[in-house]
């Protein structure tokens, strides 16, 4: 049998891995800033559009992962069980997404549908193997991550060239990352152990599956419905008439949106011993941290509302707010606000959910309370602010989840400990 690695991984490890995600991430980066120069604003609008709103299908693997990162180290005799209903899970959006892209692709290789569909197969299947390399790392391979990623990052770089060569549409640009991608992803697949991949006879599955579904399903809700924040902003900007500005909040958004990928892939690297260590009774600890970072986040997000209705109020700069489409590097200032706010939040959300599974409930319930209140905020202030207002209802409507969050875990203490009298 196959064991587990729970232990952090040693400093020249963490950094051998940052380097292959470094390069996938770079890759990405580069992508999107060379190919404004190839693309005329509507075709590199379809491009931003489609990977901005299919973003959150990454989340497809990486629930999975959370799930299989948590569980394993907790567990040993279902270990592969766990692993293998891990990896279908994360398998099937990618496989029903191509099957759906294939004939779209083959009648209509052009058109805005097989831009997203392609855009978002791809982001499924980034997601599959972000799963099976987080398998890889806790079997004590985490070199195996490093070269996949290594591996994608050059697929990416090599498919930029090309396109800036030769003038490829977003379509068949998209289309070539994906098929790149999925042949990196078959190949980790097939490195995996073998009784993570294979079903041995009499090993437990029903009962296995529905209860590994259902902790996928809470752990996947909260990184979902962030997910789909920013994938809202998106759609609300296009239903506005101002989809001309997703190229602009695309590009402002790429270095928060690179920390944010080291630091959740940090957290992933350490959640064994995480979810090893916060176990039991130790999970009060985090739990009472975790209220601390909210409180810390409300704060700050109280502060940052109050400046903003100020700056709405005063005439003069209210005009500047309002004039015409922002530059990326005047949108620089409220991308930091809304990153260091989802830092923040994320982190305290990280520790609640590896604690126990009966506080789970508490971070999706969260989570869709701020996807709620990020679509309020987008419909009032968009339509109005542009870009700007975009940004706005993100920075907004991380405050109401942090608070939403920390009294429910109040309120769950507290009746705890009133059932034990």
């Amino acid at each position: 049998m196959t064991t587990v690695t729970v232990a952090v991984p040693r400093t020249a490890t963490i950094l051998r891995l940052l380097i292959g995600r470094g390069a996938f991430r770079v890759g990405v980066q580069v992508t999107a800033v060379a190919l404004v120069t190839v693309w005329d604003g509507p075709a590199f609008s379809l491009y931003a559009g489609a990977v901005g709103q299919c973003a959150w299908l990454l989340l497809a693997g990486d629930a999975p992962e959370k799930a299989a990162l948590k569980t394993l180290p907790r567990t040993r005799r279902l270990g592969p069980s766990v692993a293998r209903l891990s990896l279908a899970m994360a398998a099937v959006p990618t496989l029903v997404l191509l099957a759906a892209l294939v004939p779209v692709a083959v009648f209509a290789p052009l058109s805005a549908a097989t831009a997203y569909l392609a855009a978002g197969t791809w982001s499924a299947c980034t997601g599959l193997l972000m799963a099976v390399s987080g398998l890889h790392r806790l079997r004590g391979r985490p070199g195996l991550d490093t070269v996949a990623f290594g591996a994608t990052g050059g697929v990416v770089l090599a498919v930029t060239a090309a396109t800036l060569l030769v003038g490829w549409a977003p379509q068949v640009h998209l289309l070539l990352l994906l098929a790149g991608t999925l042949v990196v992803t078959a190949m980790a697949v097939a490195a995996l152990p073998r009784d993570w991949l294979r079903r041995p006879p009499g090993a437990p599955r029903r009962r296995l599956l529905g209860k590994l579904a259902r902790l996928t399903w809470l752990l996947g809700v909260a990184d979902l419905c962030d997910a789909l924040c920013f994938a809202l902003v998106y759609l609300v900007l296009a239903v506005s008439g101002l989809a001309g500005q997703s190229g602009t909040l695309y590009l402002a958004l790429l270095p928060a949106v690179a920390v944010c990928q080291v630091v959740v892939y940090l957290l992933r690297v350490t959640q064994p011993a995480t979810s090893h260590r916060l176990r039991g009774v130790q999970g009060r600890s985090g739990r009472s941290r975790a209220r601390r970072l909210l409180r810390l986040g409300e704060r700050l997000g109280a502060g940052f509302a109050a400046v903003f209705a100020l700056l709405l109020a005063v005439p003069v700069t209210r005009g500047h707010l309002t004039a015409g489409e922002p530059s990326v590097l005047a949108l620089g200032p409220l991308v930091g606000v809304v990153l260091i706010l989802f830092l923040i939040v994320m982190y305290a959300g990280y520790l609640v959910e590896n604690t126990n599974n009966d506080v789970l409930v508490v971070t999706s319930s969260g989570a869709l309370v701020g996807l709620v209140a990020t679509g309020l905020l987008a419909v009032a202030l968009v339509p109005w602010l542009g870009a700007l207002g975009a940004l706005a209802a993100l920075a907004l409507s991380i405050p109401i989840k942090a608070h939403t969050i920390r009294r429910m875990m109040i309120f769950r203490e507290l009746e705890r400990t009133t059932c034990t009298y």
